[in-house]
Formats: C-alpha cells, structure tokens, sequence
C-alpha cells in the first residue's frame, strides 16, 4: 500500500514540473502574440503603399512588359513555398499547413506537373525528408520572429527560379492570422503576378497625377521584384503570429490537463492514504484484540 502511495506522489510531482513548464511556455506566447501581431500591422501601411505606387505607375506606363509577369500558357513546373514552424508545441499548427501543402502537391502530379518545393522552418523540412519528397531549397532559424532580410533572400530565390523558367507558377501555403483565436491555413499564387495587381484594375480608385523620373517602366522593374519579396515577408509574419497563438492555445490546453490529471492523482493519493490508515488501524485493533485474548487465557 506504501509502495502505491509513493508511486502516486511522485506522478503529482512529476505533472506539477510540467504544468510549470506548459504554463511559463504559454505565458511567453501570449507576450510573442502582441509583438508578432503588432509587426504585422506595422507591416501593412508600407504593402499598401507600395501596391499603390506600383498601379501609379503602371498607370502611366504604355505597356506593361515583365518577366514577373509573365503568364505562360503551358505552365508545367509549379513552385510551393511552405511555411512552418521551427519549433514544436504549437497544436495543430504545421499540421493544417502541411496537408493544404500536401493537397496542392497531389494536384499538382495529377495534373501531369511538375512541383518544386520550397520550405521555411525546420518542420516542414524535417516532415518531408522523412518522406522522400524533394526540396529545392529550404531556410531555417527564423519562424517565430522573421526578419525583412530573411524574406527578401527567400524572395529573390524565388523571383531568379521564375525568371530563369525553373518554376512556371509559384503557390504559397502559409497560416493566415485572423486574430489571436482565428487562424486559417491557406494557399495563395505569388507568380506571377496578376495584371490586376498592378494595374489596379480591380479598385475603383482615381490615379493621382505624377512626374516621374526616371521613366515609369523603369521604376516598374524596381518595383515588381519588391512587391514580391513583401508578400513573401507578409506571409512569414502571418505565419509567426499563428505558430505564437497555436503555441499559446496548446500550452493553455496542457496547462488545464495538467491541472485537472492533479486533482485526480490527489484524489487517488488520499483514497491510498486512508486505505493505509484504514489498514494500520484494523492491525492495531486485531494486534489488542489477540493481547486481551491471551491475557483472559
């Protein structure tokens, strides 16, 4: 009965460490959350700002000539850049990204295509080692707070594939950060770009009047390629305050586990120690009942 008791104790102590643990993780995130939704929304006015420049100028352009835009009609190599966590802990966060990337691969091979995959975060590159599936070309270290330079290196990886035809089409999967409670795995084309895109065809907006200087196609060459790497730098930002708040969400979750598996083990522990106590007094009473009995005989 000791034995069972000791056994007891030593899983409470052993859930309470944990629980410290879970509980100090989702304290972290939730700080992380802010700072990695506020780099998101800091992030926005300057996107903007630059997609409405870019419809400035492509407004005043004659033509409109550029390899980023370019749409090849038998596309045959497709490009996937998925994005992942470093780390582990956060839920069902690489989960969901992985099989939306997983399903855009299958029709990508149905299709008769060819895909080339890229992947950020060490999950996801571990995910498909594992299996066999080849990666082009992958980057590490920075899922959790990624830097403009980090995204502007995997931005012009994938802007020199395109232009030298490795690549016909570029998809991301990425997790769209909604809100802290919010997130949507999600897949989204980034090559090439749309003519709407930059045209703004699809706004109802009234282009302002400009001087340009230089000429507006050359500004367009500049432009393009940095349009690109903010999307690319967008969605790693999408991604880190989701992989924060999924870590967050998970270790709040472990936390009540945790908390509810103590009260069970508590319980267990104190039936063991009144079965202890039960047991000790019954061989008290039986140990005076056969003294009296010896005495009287």
């Amino acid at each position: 009965m000791g034995a069972k008791l000791r056994v007891v104790r030593r899983r409470i102590r052993s859930v309470q460490s944990t629980k410290k643990i879970t509980r100090a993780m989702e304290l972290i995130a939730s700080s992380r959350i802010v700072k990695a939704q506020t780099r998101v929304e800091a992030s926005r006015p300057y996107a903007e700002q630059l997609t409405k420049a870019m419809e400035d100028v492509a407004s005043r352009s004659t033509s409109i000539d550029h390899p980023l835009l370019e749409h090849r009609e038998h596309a045959t190599k497709i490009g996937v850049l998925v994005i992942t966590s470093d780390r582990g802990l956060a839920g069902a966060y690489n989960a969901n990204v992985l099989k939306i990337a997983e399903q855009h691969l299958r029709e990508i091979r149905a299709g008769g295509k060819e895909p080339a995959l890229y992947v950020v975060g060490k999950k996801g590159v571990g995910y498909f080692r594992f299996r066999g599936v080849p990666i082009r070309d992958s980057w590490q270290g920075f899922s959790e707070v990624p830097p403009y330079e980090k995204a502007e290196v995997v931005g012009r990886q994938l802007i020199k594939d395109f232009a030298d035809e490795t690549i016909d089409e570029l998809y991301c999967a990425y997790t769209d950060f909604r809100s802290a409670f919010t997130l949507r795995a999600t897949s989204k084309r980034f090559l090439p770009i749309a003519p709407e895109e930059v045209t703004g065809t699809a706004r109802d907006t009234v282009p302002a009047e400009y001087l340009f200087e230089p000429e507006p196609a050359e500004i367009l060459e500049h432009l393009l390629p940095q349009y690109v790497i903010t999307k690319v730098y967008a969605a790693l930002l999408e991604s880190a305050a989701s992989e924060n708040a999924s870590r967050r969400r998970a270790m709040k979750a472990a936390t009540d586990n945790a908390d509810d598996l103590i009260k069970v083990l508590t319980r267990q522990a104190n039936r063991a120690r009144q079965d202890e106590i039960t047991t000790e007094i019954l061989e008290i009473v039986g140990g005076a009942e056969a003294l009296a009995s010896a005495k009287e005989g």
